[in-house]
């Protein structure tokens, strides 16, 4: 026995408005990545100080002074690199394609970019910028508490394992994925 399943003319355009509601409220992440511009901007204007200061000071600065303010300016690009893939990844995969394809300043990864890529990316940017944080404390062991060097090495290896099982996960899913 087959039911009917004709759609009415109202019912469509019932099904249409819904859809296109569901469809474009992806565009309310917009203010999301703008306000994630506007944050990239703050780290911009943050490491034009800090490297202001670091050629201010280089008579007064030792070497081991010298290394955690370069560490510094190295853990500001890593995040600003962080929120660049958050960004333009983000917007391409869950907002609107960029329409890049034969641009000279296209990044590779974009090409093949979704969201089990995003999120491995991100977790090995999230170690990175925890690796310096983690040589940064090293570097000042003498100053801190074995407390808290113990701390930030378990939260470190916590990222790392992360990543871990974050790239295992997505090897398994793109495994499933391919037919046989």
């Amino acid at each position: 026995m087959q039911e009917n399943t004709k759609i009415s003319g109202s019912e469509y355009k019932q099904s249409n408005i819904m859809t296109n509601i569901l469809f474009g409220s992806r565009w309310l992440q917009l203010p999301l990545y703008l306000g994630l511009i506007i944050a990239q901007a703050v780290y911009v204007y943050f490491f034009a100080v800090e490297l202001f200061h670091l050629v201010h000071k280089i008579p007064h600065l030792g070497e081991a002074d010298i290394m955690l303010i370069v560490l510094g300016l190295i853990d500001v690009v890593m995040i600003s690199n962080l929120l660049i893939m958050v960004i333009v990844g983000g917007y391409e995969t869950f907002v609107s394609r960029l329409n890049l394809e034969g641009h000279p300043d296209e990044p590779d990864w974009l090409s093949h970019v979704n969201a089990n890529l995003l999120k491995v990316k991100l977790a090995t940017a999230i170690i990175g910028i925890s690796s310096i944080h983690l040589l940064k404390t090293f570097i000042n062991a003498e100053n801190l508490t074995d407390k808290v060097l113990l701390w930030q090495t378990v939260i470190h290896m916590t990222f790392v394992f992360s990543a871990m099982a974050i790239a295992y996960i997505d090897k398994l899913m793109a495994r499933a994925e391919v037919p046989h």
